[in-house]
């Protein structure tokens, strides 16, 4: 395998004189990678005004000029659950544990476990949470359009919460 040494020198050469040509000419490299390393964001209880029950929300990552999309990853305790909402730039959310339940204004209440990806398109009215007996746990990556990201609306009463 010595005979590819010569040529990945060669290749770097080449990338080397290209980033060179592209500073020249005025054309900066892309941004570096940013890490936010774990732990060096607080978590924050889940507002009463939004959520019934416990919920805590642990943020990932903020809208920014690169990705015009939060991530957070939320915890739902047994029976918790955000209020109806909607999002302007829509939304997903990827279950990561636990067993929930997610609904959409007029259809039927939905149970979704973890591997499933919930795609809340913009501007339809849902909620989301936890199931009566267990947690759970979901990644939201949640669009922004004109700095905001999420119209708030009314509780999810237990009459529509236990309507399955």
């Amino acid at each position: 395998m010595t005979h590819l040494r010569p040529m990945t020198a060669a290749c770097a050469v080449l990338v080397l004189a290209a980033a060179g040509a592209a500073v020249a000419q005025g054309n900066a490299p892309a941004a570096a990678q940013e890490i936010t390393r774990a732990g060096t964001q607080a978590s924050a209880v889940g507002p009463a005004e939004y959520f019934t029950g416990r919920v805590r929300v642990d943020p990932v990552w903020a809208a920014d000029r690169n990705i015009n999309a939060s991530g957070a990853w939320v915890t739902f305790e047994p029976g918790a659950r955000s209020a109806w909402h909607t999002h302007p730039a829509g939304q997903r959310l990827v279950v990561l544990s636990g067993v929930g339940l997610t609904q959409e204004w007029g259809k039927q209440v939905q149970v979704i476990r973890p591997g499933d990806v919930v795609a809340c398109p913009p501007d339809i009215k849902h909620w989301h949470g936890a199931g009566p007996t267990t947690h759970m746990t979901h990644l939201a990556v949640t669009g922004s359009a004109g700095g905001n990201n999420v119209t708030w609306m009314e509780k999810v009463s237990d009459e529509q919460y236990n309507a399955r």
